[in-house]
C-alpha cells in the first residue's frame, strides 16, 4: 500500500463541528498519481515506489525521461516523487492509479512542501533581533551589531546570524488531522495550515510518529451552594 500522495494547496477555509467549534482548515487536491516504477528488495534492496502526479496540462520530456515513463506505460508528468510502501499490503505494479481514498477522515498526516520565499532580509525580521533605540539621538536602529572581535579569531565564525536570503526552505509539518475526504474531486482538507502559497506543490503521507487524537472533555460542572 502507498503511503503518500503528491499534491497541490489550493487555500484555506473552516469548518464548523457539531458543537459549533470553529476549525481552521486548509483544502489540498492530492492527486490523482500514477505508479512510474515500483523497486523491491530483489532488484534494488528496498520497497518503494516512484509516483507522478497527473495534471491537465501534457509537458515535453527528453528521451531519457519519455522512455523511463513509455517502460511503465504511462505519460510523463512534471512532479514525481518516491514514496514509501506499508509492509503487508496489496502489490504496487507500475501502471496503477493511486488516489486520495488511501486516507481516510481522522487520519494523522504530515505535509511536506516549501514555505513562502520573502526574499533578501535583515536581521530584524530574519533572526527576530531586538534593535536598538528608536529616539534620543540613536543611529544604531536595525543595525546586527558586532559580528566578531578584531585581534582573536580576527575572522567571522561560521553560523553568525546575519541579513541574507530568507524564506523558500523545505519544511514538514507534523501530525495533521484529516478532517474531509473528497475521493469524487481528489481533495483532502487537513486542520491547521501547510507550508508555501495557493497553487505550491505538496507531499502528503502517513504521518510517521502519530500522535493518539484526544478527545476533547467537559469540565466537571460546579456543584451550588445548598
Amino acid at each position: 500500500m502507498v503511503t503518500g500522495l503528491i499534491g497541490r494547496k489550493i487555500g484555506m477555509t473552516q469548518l464548523f463541528t457539531a458543537d459549533g467549534t470553529v476549525l481552521p482548515a486548509t483544502v489540498l487536491k492530492a492527486g490523482p498519481c500514477v505508479v512510474v516504477q515500483a523497486k523491491t528488495v530483489e532488484t534494488d534492496g528496498y520497497e518503494a515506489v516512484q509516483i507522478g502526479l497527473v495534471e491537465d496540462k501534457p509537458i515535453k520530456a527528453n528521451k531519457a525521461t519519455a522512455g523511463h515513463f513509455k517502460k511503465a506505460g504511462v505519460p510523463p508528468t512534471r512532479v514525481r516523487l518516491e514514496v514509501k510502501v506499508k509492509a503487508g499490503g496489496d502489490p504496487v505494479k507500475a501502471g496503477d492509479q493511486v488516489g486520495v481514498s488511501i486516507f481516510a477522515d481522522g487520519d494523522r498526516v504530515d505535509v511536506i512542501g516549501t514555505s513562502r520565499g520573502k526574499g533578501f532580509q535583515g536581521v530584524v525580521r530574519r533572526h527576530h533581533f531586538r534593535g536598538g533605540a528608536a529616539s534620543h539621538g540613536s543611529m544604531f536602529h536595525r543595525a546586527p551589531g558586532s559580528i566578531g572581535a578584531s585581534s582573536y579569531p580576527s575572522r567571522v565564525v561560521k553560523g553568525m546570524r546575519m541579513g541574507g536570503h530568507m524564506g523558500a526552505d523545505r519544511v514538514t509539518v507534523r501530525n495533521l488531522k484529516v478532517i474531509r475526504v473528497d475521493a469524487e474531486n481528489n481533495l483532502i482538507l487537513v486542520e491547521g495550515a501547510v507550508p508555501g502559497g495557493p497553487g505550491g506543490y505538496l507531499t502528503i503521507r502517513k504521518a510517521i510518529a502519530a500522535k493518539p487524537i484526544r478527545v476533547r472533555q467537559e469540565p466537571p460542572k460546579k456543584k451550588g451552594k445548598k
